[in-house]
């Protein structure tokens, strides 16, 4: 049946689903069975392979002719063919975010995270605080039908400790005070009512669920530096003068060379110019000098 391959073929072909290609290779799936692989020729199944089952009897004697006949053709992804990824139930997709206005998300009947109202007691002081009144509540519908489990209350708490308004975030590792001492720090109801509150502060994390050891620069007790400066830093001083030698210039004077004071020196602004005397003034002179001669 190995050599049976016009057999499978003509099978592909009579089913009219679409071009066969060249041949690929023959697998013995069996005694009796052998499947033959053939290229696929169709648009948009790039990599797909036609397969094509060939099953026969065993003769009873062994010069006996043996009859093929076609089990089955169906048309295969091969190796690299371009498929689906694999198919992941919705419940399993759904991530923090996806729930848009309108969005129905209900969560299933044995979800983990829930338990029934009327058994979940590890938030209550003590057993009687479940008295004859509450039991009565939830009989008529008044409380809530489901509540947090331990698990889902864990998990809560996992998610906001390791947050970003946990303890180990950036805000919080460069504040000194903490959450738990804030005025605008309100604590959570029931078993995590030590650990987490929301915040009131509109200019911090308003309206959200923050650890009671995050901290941020925004709380009620932060004490504003002093001075008239930012808040980050002082005023900066600007009439305290530092004096730094300088060094000396090329042309300075040496230790021999005369050093004239500033004191000894004239200013050319106050010394009155003379002016060279006319031929008038000098021609005077020199007629009494010839007449004492004479």
């Amino acid at each position: 049946m190995i050599a049976a391959v016009d057999i499978a073929r003509e099978a592909v072909e009579a089913s009219g689903e679409g071009a066969v290609g060249e041949h690929i290779e023959a697998v013995v799936e069996g005694d009796c069975t052998v499947s033959h692989y053939f290229a696929a020729d169709i648009t948009g199944y790039r990599g797909w392979v036609w397969c094509s089952v060939l099953a026969t009897c065993p003769p009873v004697d062994a010069g006996d002719d043996i009859d093929i006949t076609v089990s089955e053709i169906a048309l295969l992804p091969g190796s690299d063919a371009l498929t689906a990824p694999q198919w992941v139930p919705w419940s399993q997709r759904i991530a923090p975010g996806d729930l848009g206005p309108g969005d129905v998300l209900a969560a299933p009947a044995d979800d983990p995270r829930l338990v029934p109202n009327h058994i979940d007691s590890d938030s209550l002081q003590s057993e009687s605080d479940l008295d004859d009144v509450s039991a009565v509540m939830l009989e008529l519908g008044l409380g809530r039908t489901r509540v947090l489990s331990r698990e889902g209350r864990d998990d809560a708490a996992t998610r906001w400790f390791e947050g970003a308004h946990g303890p180990d975030s950036d805000m919080a590792g460069a504040s000194k005070l903490h959450c738990g001492s804030c005025g605008f720090y309100l604590p959570v109801a029931g078993a995590l009512r030590v650990a987490f509150g929301v915040c009131a502060n509109e200019y911090a994390a308003d309206g959200t669920v923050v650890s009671a050891e995050y901290g941020c620069g925004a709380h009620s007790d932060a004490v504003a530096p002093s001075g008239e400066g930012s808040p980050a830093y002082d005023a900066y001083d600007d009439g305290a003068i530092e004096i730094v030698p300088a060094a000396p210039a090329e042309n300075a004077p040496t230790d021999n060379a005369p050093v004239v004071a500033e004191s000894d020196t004239v200013p050319s602004d106050t010394v009155a110019s003379v002016d060279a005397p006319t031929e008038a003034e000098v021609a005077p002179v020199a007629d009494e000098s010839a007449s004492a001669d004479s």
